[in-house]
């Protein structure tokens, strides 16, 4: 019986220990297989992002303002806005019907303004949704090639060449973007097929998407190629046609040319015969004229013959006439020009104050008006009226070609209303010259320091409009040795338009200072006779004295 009871024990422990070491290796293969999985994982995150960082590096090529992608996007956007369109016309269509509560007729009206929204943006989307990416597909429309017939069309064509080539360039460039933008599609889709093996319910609509946006961008492609074939050589025809119309104007233009030289050459010979022979200056201006005016009528007759063809060629005999009457009437045309740099370089306005230099004279007035062709001055009283011409109040007329040709100085340009005027006197040599300039400098400064002020903030808004380095304003004394004395100079900041008012006062009265002073002497040409006067003895003569 023990021996039983002992077998029996011995065989429950060894049950035992086997289902513990069973337990312990089930246990083992489960932390085995958990590892294998996890490690599998980590594998697939590993990949995923890998291919997330591939497709964010293909998104910033794809840039969102390239032309196909946005041509595209607006092709969604009007089936998206298609589609809700529908939808609320339904809605509205049973609300029509079967609308009984307030809610019901509030929700109508609702959609109907949505419809009204949604169908305005349909209008400006029309024909995307039907067929995208139609405006970039289809080629520049090629206009009507010109019949080149008369010189000024040969810019024409030349211009007409460029634009052929640049429309060309630029559908060429149009297509070479869809092919580059093909290329990365691709490369993207490729990616989405990989994320799709990994997670297919995550990945299938984007991949799907993706195919059909390649599917679209391929068939614009195909046709592009097919097209720009055929707009290559549409645009080959186009340039030969005009091409032989600008060769056919410039052969013109060389024959018209040669006979014009020759007329000029013959001419130019008959004038060197006139001239030799006729002595007579009456007749020889009348036989000039003769010609000239011969020469000319004969070019006119050349260039109407060679542009009688149309009626339109009047166009160009009148341009011809008019380059004539340009050179004729070239002070006019200048005087024109004159005005626009006047009027639009804004250097002389109406009511500034100017110098003219003109013919050896000066003119210095107020500008009253600028016409076309002239300006209007009226001519003031100034140290030039008084030193140089001896009158004014004269309305002088200035040709605006003057601008180009003669010295025109503004006394008031822009902001700047002051001018620096001076006066001079002269004193003795042996006056007290130090007190003389101190004197000189106080007066000045006195009688001219409103001027001063305004000057010094004139020439602060004149910094705007030009780099000044030297702004100092206040006034300057000078003194010189001449023959006669001591010349003291003084220069002041005075109005522009009234210098010789404060050149008389402050004159007065540095005359009266030095009339003051005891060892101050104002100096004037003078001159000294130094007379030697001899004593002599009485001579004889006659025996008598002399």
């Amino acid at each position: 019986m023990m021996q039983i009871i002992k077998g029996i024990f011995f065989i429950f422990i060894l049950a035992v220990q086997l289902w513990a070491s069973a337990d312990t290796i089930a246990t083992d293969n489960n932390v085995t297989d958990a590892k294998q999985q996890a490690e599998k994982q980590r594998i697939i995150q590993s990949q995923i992002s890998d291919y997330m960082t591939e497709l964010n590096r293909l998104e910033s090529q794809i840039s969102d303002e390239n032309v196909w992608i946005k041509s595209y996007a607006s092709y969604l956007t009007s089936l998206d806005v298609k589609s809700n369109l529908d939808k609320i016309k339904k809605r509205i269509k049973w609300l029509s019907k079967h609308a009984k509560t307030s809610s019901d007729i509030d929700e109508l009206n609702g959609l109907i303004s949505k419809e009204n929204i949604l169908t305005s943006q349909v209008d400006q989307l029309k024909g995307k949704s039907s067929a995208p990416f139609s405006n970039l597909i289809t080629p520049p429309k090629l206009d009507k090639i010109p019949n080149i017939s008369n010189p000024f069309e040969i810019f024409t064509g030349l211009s007409l060449i460029k634009t052929i080539d640049a429309n060309y360039e630029d559908y060429k460039r149009k297509k070479e973007n869809l092919n580059e933008l093909i290329i990365l599609l691709r490369k993207e889709i490729g990616i989405y097929k990989n994320l799709y093996k990994i997670d297919q319910k995550k990945y299938k609509d984007i991949l799907e998407k993706k195919q059909t946006e390649l599917e679209r961008f391929e068939r614009a492609l195909d046709t592009m190629n097919v097209t720009l074939n055929v707009y290559q050589k549409r645009l080959e025809i186009a340039k030969i046609n005009i091409n032989k119309g600008i060769e056919k104007q410039v052969y013109r233009l060389v024959k018209i040319g040669i006979a014009i030289l020759v007329v000029f050459f013959i001419f130019f010979l008959l004038k060197l015969v006139v001239k030799k022979y006729i002595t007579d200056n009456e007749r020889f201006y009348m036989a000039n004229k003769i010609i000239t005016f011969t020469n000319f009528t004969i070019i006119i007759l050349i260039l109407f013959f060679n542009y009688i063809e149309n009626v339109s060629y009047l166009v160009t005999i009148l341009g011809f006439a008019s380059a004539g009457i340009a050179i004729a009437m070239k002070d006019w045309f200048m005087s024109i020009l004159g005005w626009l740099v006047i009027v639009f370089g804004g250097s002389i306005h109406v009511g500034d104050r100017i110098r003219v230099d003109m013919d050896g004279k000066k003119y210095v007035g107020d500008v009253l008006d600028i016409s076309l062709l002239r300006m209007t001055i009226l001519e003031d009283i100034t140290l030039t009226s008084i030193m140089q011409n001896r009158r004014a109040g004269r309305i002088v007329f200035i040709p605006n070609n003057y601008v180009f040709t003669q010295m025109i100085a503004n006394y008031t340009h822009y902001s700047l209303k002051t001018v620096w005027d001076g006066v001079k006197i002269t004193i003795t040599f042996d006056s007290n010259h130090k007190k003389a300039m101190h004197l000189v400098k106080e007066i000045t400064k006195k009688y001219s320091k409103g001027y001063t002020d305004i000057t010094r903030k004139q020439l602060n808004k004149l910094r705007q409009h030009y780099s000044l380095k030297n702004t100092n304003v206040e006034p300057r004394i000078y003194s010189f040795i001449e023959s006669n004395g001591l010349d003291i100079e003084a220069w002041y900041l005075t109005n522009a338009y009234g210098t010789l008012t404060l050149r008389s006062v402050i004159s007065s009265e540095i005359v009266d200072a030095f009339n003051a002073e005891d060892d101050i002497t104002i100096a004037y040409p003078t001159q000294k006779l130094h007379v030697a006067m001899q004593s002599e003895e009485p001579s004889e003569h006659n025996h008598e004295l002399v």
